[in-house]
């Protein structure tokens, strides 16, 4: 999910009486949610090594135990060095409460991510396997408005931050049920319509709860298009006219590069687009799941291939 359902989530359970644990406790649930994106300084070494690196060593079992550890001493030592008593009897920093936050906090976060369609590598180092929820679109205002309501609120009713996680976390149960619910009709659809299903994505789209972009893979390529649940259960699907796996010299070297080589260990429905440019052929691969074009999207990447190397 994005730093602002991360965040939220760490204050909303501050506010749940955990801050009160210790001094400094609700700094330790706020970054403590946001800490295993310190991943995201991949980004400085391009957009394949931040997609193939993300959500798998700072997310994964791993992480668990050493980020509340690493988290901890982040905070005694801010406390010893750096914060400044505004009273003559400065509230005390316990190190095993800072330890049991960290560890609520930082474990929160991988359940968070867990919910939309970019996936989670949970057994990271020693396995990178991705594994999808898809309940939730990656940025969801539901979610923001559950919680910030209840941080608000926090002031004047001290229930109200139980009640937002409630009614956030049955929010997500339908969610969940709605996705499998809508992978049974997809995938009857497509059966219906001669399609020799392999696998189906749901995801969520922006805003709406009741629209889901559909990618269905079968035995020729990809199927994509819309699902939605109002008035009645929809399907609307169309042939994606790119190929699914590498034909050619060209696409079997551009698959070999390193940058394709990351982003393919990311991708979930990726596809395949050439086009020539010279005396080179550019070799575009993108992800179904996110793009339909593999030119301009982040959600893709483009080699050049020289002819004489293929």
């Amino acid at each position: 999910m994005d730093p602002v359902t991360h965040t939220l989530l760490g204050a909303t359970l501050a506010q749940t009486g955990l801050k009160q644990r210790t001094a400094l406790g609700t700094t330790t649930l706020v970054i403590g949610a946001n800490i295993p994106d310190v991943d995201a300084l991949a980004y400085f070494w391009g957009g394949d090594t931040a997609v193939w690196f993300r959500r798998g060593l700072t997310h994964g079992v791993l992480a668990l135990a050493v980020l509340p550890l690493v988290l901890t001493g982040l905070i005694l030592l801010w406390d010893r060095w750096f914060r400044k008593p505004k009273q003559a009897v400065r509230p005390e920093v316990i190190p095993k409460q800072i330890l049991l936050l960290a560890v609520i906090a930082v474990t929160s976060h991988p359940l968070l991510d867990f919910l939309n369609s970019y996936g989670m590598r949970f057994l990271a180092p020693f396995s990178y396997r991705w594994f999808y929820g898809d309940p939730l679109f990656i940025i969801d205002p539901w979610v923001w408005v559950a919680l910030a309501a209840g941080c608000w609120a926090s002031r004047r009713a001290t229930q109200a931050p139980k009640l937002a996680l409630t009614v956030a976390t049955l929010y997500v149960a339908l969610m969940a049920a709605s996705n499998v619910a809508a992978r049974a009709v997809i995938k009857q659809t497509a059966l219906h319509e001669g399609f020799s299903v392999q696998r189906v994505m749901a995801a969520p789209a922006a805003v709406t709860p009741f629209t889901r972009w559909v990618v269905v893979e079968d035995a020729s390529g990809y199927q994509v298009g819309l699902f939605s649940w109002l008035p009645r259960p929809s399907v609307d699907l169309e042939r994606l006219p790119y190929e699914r796996d590498p034909s050619g010299p060209a696409m079997t070297a551009a698959a070999s590069e390193l940058g394709p080589r990351k982003f393919l260990a990311w991708a979930r429905f990726p596809y395949y687009l050439t086009q020539r440019r010279g005396d080179a052929t550019e070799v575009h691969i993108g992800d179904a799941r996110y793009t339909l074009d593999p030119e301009g999207s982040w959600a893709s990447t483009s080699v050049k291939i020289r002819l004489t190397d293929q």
